[in-house]
């Protein structure tokens, strides 16, 4: 009788223990929200200067959000740590810099970021407290330029197309002050970082100033600079990433966004012509 009852306690019990896994197995794992097919979210933190390009980022974010995106803009008053921080893949990718810049510091720094998609371009200008027109400029006038390679010889070949000086030729935007072989007004060249232009701006006759720290400043490039750099720039500003990233989902649907119908009449709605879209 014994053996009965332990026989049909253990067969019970048998059941019990497979009817519990048949039951676990085909249960459905919970997905957050309750629904299977919810899209999960993405954080990607981007390097940007404070305007325009932080702007436009904010301006985007809410559809980004919508695409399971979350846009995380980290503002920067220098070119340099946005590209060493994507390096360092502290962030996913940046916004603030031309392509001949990034050539320029991937050589000096020995790195290799890569442009995904271009969006703007801020045309160069020159900016003056002291005088009101280039013919104004005296014998000996001060002109500040920004101390970047490529930002220094840009400055050189705009104030070249005014007939302020005349640069060897090939210099192109490569040149620097040392490739000036024609100064009829003896400027003098003070070089300064691109961040410094507009507080220089008191101390010297004229300032050739990055459209975004132009705007930072209050200026308004199509009505305060004295001349500027044509519509059809070549520099256009990118969003850069790494190559391990840059093909990404959500890299791919920020660079969509970016160069939407939608940014574009936001760029012409919002800075009148000083910035540009690029695409």
């Amino acid at each position: 009788m014994k053996k009965l009852v332990v026989s049909v306690l253990s067969t019970v019990l048998a059941l019990s223990l497979a009817a519990c896994g048949s039951q676990n197995e085909s249960a459905p794992a919970p997905s957050a929200g309750g629904s299977q097919g919810e899209q999960k979210e993405v954080t990607l933190k981007v390097g940007a200067t404070p305007v325009p390009q932080a702007e436009i980022l904010k301006f985007v974010a809410p559809k980004l959000k919508e695409q399971g995106v979350i846009l995380e803009v980290k503002e920067f008053t220098d070119y340099v740590q946005p590209n060493v921080q994507v390096n360092e893949k502290q962030l996913d990718a940046n916004f603030f810099q031309h392509k001949p810049y990034l050539d320029d510091f991937n050589k000096g720094q020995n790195m290799n970021l890569v442009e995904v998609v271009p969006v703007h371009i801020e045309p160069f200008g020159a900016y003056s407290k002291k005088v009101k027109s280039v013919d104004e400029l005296a014998d000996g006038a001060t002109v500040a330029l920004p101390n970047d390679a490529t930002n220094n010889g840009r400055a050189l070949a705009l104030l070249e197309k005014q007939g302020l000086i005349k640069l060897k030729d090939g210099a192109g935007i490569s040149g620097t002050v040392k490739d000036i072989v024609e100064n009829k007004k003896n400027l003098q060249f003070k070089e300064v970082e691109a961040a410094m232009l507009p507080r220089v701006l008191d101390e010297v006759d004229l300032a050739l100033i990055n459209t975004n720290y132009a705007l930072e400043a209050k200026l308004v490039p199509t009505k305060d600079a004295l001349f500027i750099e044509d519509k059809d720039s070549p520099y256009a500003n990118y969003l850069v990433a790494r190559p391990d990233n840059k093909d990404s989902e959500a890299i791919q649907k920020l660079a969509k966004e970016l160069n939407t119908p939608e940014v574009k009449k936001f760029i012409e709605d919002t800075y009148k012509g000083a910035i540009v879209p690029a695409f």
